[in-house]
């Protein structure tokens, strides 16, 4: 992935790609649907999208790749959507927003998905445009993620084809939460582990790992808490561009987004105790581990004490002249040691159990 970021003193509306280019080249892929059916089709080139004719009463059109502006221009110049809309599209660093102007409604937002694979979470931005008869989506990449909803259209009986352009947006929004879900419950699955592991056997690794997860939690969180009050904000609009019907639904998902919200802050303190757990057993094995070689000093005093006092150059010392004295000495050091590993055993000072 390379990242592009060059818009400084480009005048406002100019058609250029800020972010990581996530894909080689923009895929577009369109479903024009109505109540008796869909069609689905993809373009390969800007040209063949151009001379293409909907037949259907509702059209939806999703990008994979937003690094090419010669293609969004075709885009915005097809569906007259404003040169600022287009900017922002293209800007990938946006935060969670909704812009409403005089034909459309336009949606951004942050898309956030695991990867099964090595656990990673993966953070894109979405945009969605909502007009009366279209519905545009722009990613960075293709994940699949919406392939649910194409599923749906495919359907004999479709409700989603049926209530219009406006359903779909509100289908889109609902995946989008959905998988706030998954990243929430990943990040709790992953707490706990490292809760045990903090208890068994810290380690550097484990603290790196820990403040990972505390990154993520906060990737997670920006994403989610805009997200809240943007669909606050597209109940009540006074022309909201969904009906009355969806905009149940769309109450629905916010009360979804609280809910992603609860469980991040659950997750978050679960951390945060997590971090001070991990301190506490780092702690305690320390001073187990000084505790031991304290022991362990204590045994060895008596013996040098004793070999300091007989190591001394005095003519007259006990047992300096017995053939046997070495011995005698050697037993004496052996015997306090002893003794005193005994006392030490007894009061449990010799177990690393805590």
């Amino acid at each position: 992935m390379r990242r592009v970021d060059h818009k400084l003193g480009v005048p406002a509306g100019s058609l250029v790609h800020v972010g990581e280019v996530k894909t080689d080249r923009p895929r577009i892929s369109l479903i024009e649907f109505d109540a008796a059916g869909c069609d689905e089709r993809s373009f390969a080139s800007v040209a063949e999208a151009r001379e293409f004719k909907p037949t259907r009463q509702t059209v939806w059109l999703n990008v994979h790749g937003l690094h090419e502006p010669e293609v969004m221009a075709e885009i915005g110049r097809r569906f007259h959507l404003h040169p600022l809309t287009m900017e922002d599209i293209l800007n990938t660093t946006q935060r969670a927003k909704v812009d409403e102007f005089a034909s459309y409604l336009f949606i951004v937002l942050r898309l956030i998905d695991v990867d099964r694979s090595d656990g990673q979470l993966n953070s894109e931005q979405l945009s969605l445009v909502l007009g009366r008869d279209f519905v545009l989506s722009f990613q960075e990449q293709s994940r699949g993620i919406f392939e649910p909803i194409r599923e749906r259209m495919r359907a004999r009986q479709s409700p989603t084809r049926e209530r219009g352009a406006d359903h779909l947006a509100y289908a889109l929004l609902d995946v989008v939460v959905d998988r706030y879900f998954l990243a929430v419950d990943h990040l709790a699955e992953e707490a706990e582990a490292l809760e045990e592991e903090a208890m068994s056997s810290p380690s550097p690794a484990l603290l790196a790992r820990i403040n990972r997860c505390k990154r993520d939690t906060l990737t997670v969180r920006r994403a989610v808490w805009p997200l809240r009050e943007l669909l606050g904000t597209l109940q009540r609009s006074e022309r909201s561009s969904f009906s009355p019907e969806t905009r149940l639904y769309l109450r629905d998902v916010q009360d979804h987004a609280i809910h992603v919200l609860e469980s991040l802050d659950a997750v978050r303190d679960q951390l945060g105790d997590l971090l001070d757990i991990y301190l506490s057993s780092v702690s305690n094995r320390l001073n187990v581990e000084v505790r031991v070689l304290t022991v362990l000093s204590m045994l060895f005093m008596p013996a040098t004490l004793i070999a300091g006092i007989w190591g001394m150059n005095f003519v007259d010392m006990p047992l300096s002249g017995s053939r046997q004295g070495f011995w005698w000495v050697i037993a004496m050091m052996g015997l306090c040691a002893a003794s005193m590993g005994l006392l030490f055993w007894r009061r449990r000072l010799l177990t690393r159990e805590e």
